[in-house]
């Protein structure tokens, strides 16, 4: 394999559609609000600064679970860059130095074009942000005392692709924070956790053993798959809920169409015994988040 392709496969593309997710659904709130005001520069650097991130995360990932001995030959998952001899540890280590670097190169690029040469709580709040953004990436998985070997990834993954992506890009573009915005923010991040959620219903057991003491090793499996069902139930509720405290058209309810896609998902992953069945699910649910977002920036662009 290529050094490009090991690169590629390291990134997880299957992961960035969901990452940009968030940016899609706080910016089209900014702009079916405002669109005269609204900067396309600045979401332009909202989904660059995000897919950095995410880049960031997942590198980061590979290579703590590695030197923790988590990626085994008893994962079920596919096997990741370092496990598989593509990647080396320097060459990863160089990876997540490179990105780091280049997330905070474009989270402050963003930030200038954001609020100017202006320094004020907005900027400063938003740059101790990013840097706990960055931070979080790496302590998923590495260091001494890593929280998503402590059951907190679903709490993290919640905050920084929901509140703090979906309410951060709206106020990047607006100057503003309405309460009503923090719905869908919760929307796209309980579908994100359902994604956390069905990597480690997928590797619990290898996870457990490990000692990486993941959500769903703390409750088990079934119960996680009652916590799947509440996580893309509420997060769809959350979307209506929005809607209707906004309602200017009925085509601001145009998200519904993902309703047959999320309840034959939610099938799938009750009748599964397999932990390999969840795999392909990851990859789904990531999709369906980004069909989600994208039939749900459409509703609000085009019903205001």
């Amino acid at each position: 394999m290529s050094k490009t392709l090991a690169w590629l496969h390291a990134f997880r593309l299957r992961t960035l559609p969901l990452a940009l997710s968030s940016i899609i659904t706080g910016s089209s709130i900014a702009y079916a609000e405002n669109p005269n005001g609204f900067s396309r520069g600045v979401l332009e650097l909202c989904l660059l600064t995000t897919l950095f991130l995410q880049i960031l995360s997942n590198l980061a990932n590979d290579y703590g679970d590695h030197k923790k001995g988590t990626d085994n030959d008893e994962r079920v998952g596919p096997k990741r860059a370092v496990q598989a001899g593509m990647l080396s540890f320097y060459e990863i280590k160089a990876g997540i130095l490179l990105t780091a670097l280049l997330s905070i190169i474009s989270g402050s690029a963003l930030l200038y074009l954001a609020f100017g040469e202006v320094i004020n709580a907005s900027s400063v709040f938003f740059f101790a942000l990013g840097l706990g953004a960055v931070a979080a990436a790496i302590k998923y998985t590495i260091g001494e005392n890593p929280y998503g070997y402590r059951g907190l990834g679903d709490v993290f993954v919640f905050l920084f692709f929901g509140l703090v992506g979906v309410g951060g890009s709206y106020y990047l573009l607006s100057h503003t924070l309405h309460y009503s915005v923090l719905l869908p923010a919760c929307s796209i991040g309980f579908f994100a956790s359902g994604v956390l959620n069905l990597n480690n219903m997928r590797d619990h057991g290898s996870d457990a053993k490990a000692g990486k003491n993941t959500l769903v090793v703390k409750i088990g499996l079934a119960r996680a798959k009652q916590y799947h069902q509440a996580l893309i139930i509420t997060a769809l509720i959350c979307a209506l809920a929005f809607v209707f405290l906004n309602l200017q058209s009925s085509m601001q309810f145009l998200f519904i169409i993902t309703l047959p896609l999320f309840r034959k998902h939610l099938a799938v992953v009750h009748s599964i015994d397999s932990p390999a069945d969840f795999d392909p699910l990851l990859k789904q649910l990531a999709i369906g988040t980004f069909i989600f977002s994208i039939l749900f920036a459409l509703g609000m662009i085009i019903g205001n």
